[in-house]
């Protein structure tokens, strides 16, 4: 079990620290509440378990050969970021208004170009996977672990959201709220490909 403690310890930091799905699902949580946000956490969850694996079963070795490849998921993702801030933005200032938070398939589908999902898939493979154990075994428990630890993580955030919630029930903060959400996207896009 000590041996786990490292790969514990690791997905618990990525997934409780601040990153596009915590900051997304934040917005979300404070905006749709939690039952609302939910088909967004499980597809974080969803897209979340296959990038570990995969990236166990020897993705990781394919970026590090080619790390262009890595180079343009990151840009992929930060340009996403942006879009997903502009929405945020737009429904702040009153061109529209969120009409939805993301779906199931939208929050799955961003995990193939969250750059965070793939700096921790890419370390769990390199640094954290379990010793003893075949490939297959070790990247199916590293998988196990890490969507153990980042469900409730992630829909820690969502729940932020919904507790901040009743203070932004006039309609200047929400949109304040939004804005400061929507520039953290893009700070963190910027950061990114910087």
């Amino acid at each position: 079990m000590t041996d786990l403690l490292p790969l514990l310890t690791y997905s618990f930091v990525m997934s409780s620290t601040p990153g596009p799905n915590n900051i997304m699902l934040t917005a979300s949580g404070a905006n749709f509440g939690y039952r609302r946000s939910l088909p967004h956490i499980l597809g974080i969850a969803a897209g979340h378990g296959p990038q570990i694996f995969l990236t166990c079963m020897g993705l990781g070795a394919l970026f590090t050969r080619h790390p262009e490849l890595h180079a343009a998921l990151r840009i992929a993702g930060a340009a996403y970021l942006v879009v997903l801030a502009w929405q945020l933005a737009g429904s702040a200032i009153g061109h529209r208004e969120l009409a939805r938070p993301l779906s199931f398939r939208q929050a799955l589908a961003f995990q193939a170009v969250n750059p965070k999902g793939w700096v921790k898939a890419i370390t769990v493979a390199t640094v954290f996977m379990p010793s003893g154990m075949d490939v297959a075994s070790g990247a199916l428990l590293a998988t196990a672990i890490s969507v153990a630890i980042n469900l409730p993580c992630v829909s820690m955030w969502a729940l932020f959201g919904v507790g901040i919630r009743r203070a932004l029930t006039d309609a200047r903060r929400q949109r304040a709220f939004n804005v400061i959400m929507a520039a953290s996207l893009v700070v963190l896009a910027a950061t990114l490909v910087a």
